[in-house]
């Protein structure tokens, strides 16, 4: 069952991404571009813990790439909130 769970994240988080891929396309912003990566990080740690032995011990290394994807997002905000908005 967890195997199902985890593969439905993955799957889920790749579909994100391509959403935020299209919109990335349409308008060239790069809010769009970094919250896509972030969430390939994201389907990406899911799968590697989803591949690790059950009886694995927790390792950090897993969780730098759940830290980067948060990183991008937090990145992708705060770029967003400082530029000043574009003339129209």
């Amino acid at each position: 069952m967890n195997a199902i769970l985890a593969g439905a994240i993955v799957m889920a988080a790749g579909v994100i991404a391509l959403f935020f891929l299209r919109y990335w396309r349409q308008t060239r912003d790069r809010f769009f571009l970094y919250f896509a990566l972030a969430f390939v990080l994201e389907g990406s740690q899911r799968l590697l813990a989803a591949l690790r032995p059950v009886d694995a011990p927790d390792e950090p290394q897993y969780y730098v790439i759940r830290l980067a994807a948060y990183g991008l997002i937090l990145i992708a905000i705060i770029g967003k909130n400082r530029r000043p908005p574009p003339d129209t």
